[in-house]
């Protein structure tokens, strides 16, 4: 496996078989919790790969232990059980989006005007979660996940574009609505058993932010 270019993993002997992503030495908190959280990254990273490649569905603890080059009780010891790898993997994935429009470049980040970040912000959830539609499609088959806290992060996102747009009305009201075109099961469907294209997908999200407001 290809090392990122960021010292984000820690770089491993691979001829020395499975092992363990050990921790620094006693006496060195500050430097333990950075390692536990890097070696807790490679391993999301590891499972994004095989979900990728694979499906979700056939992602399992020793699967990613033997992806990782480590012991299969470091990936138990890190998430729980299965159920906990998912949960956090979809977390991983989702602080994707989250970064790209809470704080990367235009027309989806802060440095573009709200209504250009509100026509981006649907086509590039579309995209997003299409691209990992196996772990969205799980979590949204499960009611009490729906509303979880990703989806709050998302809501706080579009009411404040929409009062930057002026848009008239209930903007939180107006929010749950925009998420409702975004959600996950009727895009898969409209995508898949409809066979739309998702330019069409995009030209109804432009179609109704537009309406919403014009830049200030």
């Amino acid at each position: 496996m290809t090392e990122p270019p960021r010292a984000v993993f820690p770089v491993r002997d691979a001829s020395a078989g499975p092992a363990d992503l050990t921790l620094t030495p006693a006496g060195e908190p500050p430097r333990l919790r950075a390692d536990a959280a890097r070696n807790r990254k490679r391993l999301l990273e590891v499972a994004a790969e095989l979900a990728a490649e694979r499906g979700a569905a056939n992602v399992t603890m020793e699967a990613v232990a033997a992806a990782a080059e480590v012991g299969k009780g470091t990936v138990f010891r890190r998430f729980g059980d299965r159920g906990g790898l998912m949960l956090s993997l979809l977390d991983h994935i989702e602080q994707q989006i989250q970064a790209a429009f809470l704080s990367g470049p235009p027309p989806l980040g802060p440095d573009a005007p709200p209504l250009e970040r509100l026509r981006a912000f649907g086509p590039a959830v579309i995209r997003h979660e299409h691209a990992h539609r196996d772990l969205y499609m799980a979590a949204h088959r499960e009611q009490s996940r729906r509303y979880n806290p990703s989806y709050q992060v998302r809501l706080t996102h579009l009411t404040l574009l929409l009062r930057q747009v002026g848009a008239p009305g209930d903007v939180e009201l107006t929010g749950h609505t925009l998420q409702g075109y975004l959600d996950t099961v009727l895009v898969e469907y409209l995508l898949t058993s409809r066979g739309m294209p998702v330019e069409r997908l995009d030209a109804g999200w432009h179609d109704l932010v537009d309406r919403l407001g014009t830049p200030r």
